[in-house]
């Protein structure tokens, strides 16, 4: 298969982001085209105009919590991404390193003047900042990946990027300090991205299925769904109980909240819009606990739009202590 006949699938870069890795994890370079964007509404929208076949990126952190610029992506106040919906999930292992051009910087932390990470990875690394580079300033990029590419390309030995192991070997970096994330078990899940026209097959054939890792063999165990909400309330027009009523449409169809996330609204201060992930799926037809929830939800949010239905592929607990 030549390069111009394989699906393309964009991900957040330059190689050796982390959720480069991912995309590695999921999708064959043999077999699939893996094109690196700049930021991550480069990704949705490369996979809302059709260029790619499917898009990649960071979701959440076991340390730092949900990536809120994915969120509003999602949240598409502006109406770019309508046609996205989600199919699928990785997690990947997060070590963060520190990478400089001056090897002496292992000694002397107070030669690092200038700091370049992605917004996500400073949350991953309290202490070790805390403790050794609260006098560096802070400057965010796209991608961990795009920091260390940024520090090699400054030549300046003042300068050091929290980014992989890979990426410093990648950009010739030195390795000043290795895994200075708070957790060792550090990790971060990912999305994958598809257009709703497209068709929805697995896209991680390789990967353990939820059965073998979850040990359960239904669909509430085997799914999980995403989707958000409004509420049909204003500060000037209070619906009092509005959310409680919302969120108790998933108990009485015995659906289980695995997550809740909030962005603001975009339309007024202080209205929000509701994420809310649970384990399931939305089937065909009409049929189905999902498929009832969500007609009940109707009556009683403002709005809702379904984000997708993937295999649940969360690992099996450790038993590790961290």
């Amino acid at each position: 298969m030549s390069d111009t006949e394989k699906p393309k699938v964009a991900f957040l870069g330059p190689e050796a982001s982390y959720t480069h890795q991912a995309t590695l994890d999921t999708f064959s370079p043999d077999t699939h085209t893996l094109v690196p964007q700049t930021t991550l509404e480069d990704v949705f929208a490369a996979v809302q105009d059709g260029s790619v076949h499917r898009g990649v990126v960071p979701f959440e952190n076991s340390t730092n919590g949900s990536v809120v610029f994915t969120l509003d992506l999602f949240a598409d106040l502006h109406s770019k991404n309508n046609d996205i919906l989600v199919c699928g999930e990785v997690y990947v292992s997060v070590s963060h390193c520190l990478l400089g051009l001056d090897p002496s910087s292992t000694q002397d932390y107070s030669k690092i003047t200038k700091l370049y990470s992605h917004p996500q990875a400073w949350g991953q690394c309290k202490t070790f900042l805390q403790q050794h580079l609260k006098h560096a300033e802070r400057f965010d990029v796209s991608s961990t990946s795009r920091a260390a590419q940024v520090v090699a390309e400054s030549k300046d030995p003042g300068a050091a990027a929290i980014s992989s192991k890979v990426a410093g070997t990648l950009f010739k970096l030195s390795l000043l300090s290795e895994g200075i994330n708070d957790v060792s078990g550090n990790q971060t899940r990912f999305l994958i991205l598809r257009r709703k026209d497209s068709p929805d097959v697995s896209t991680a054939p390789s990967a353990p299925s939820a059965q073998s890792t979850i040990g359960q063999s239904n669909d509430e165990e085997n799914y999980k769904t995403l989707l958000l909400f409004t509420l049909p309330h204003t500060p000037s027009n209070p619906n009092p109980g509005a959310l409680a009523q919302c969120l108790s449409v998933f108990g009485r169809h015995k659906l289980n909240l695995t997550s809740i996330n909030t962005r603001p609204s975009g339309v007024a201060n202080w209205e929000y819009i509701f994420f809310i992930e649970f384990k399931g799926r939305k089937d065909e037809g009409d049929g189905g606990a999902v498929n009832a929830a969500f007609k009940e939800l109707d009556g009683v949010c403002e709005w809702y739009r379904w984000l997708g239905s993937w295999e649940n592929r969360l690992p099996a607990p450790s038993t590790q202590k961290l």
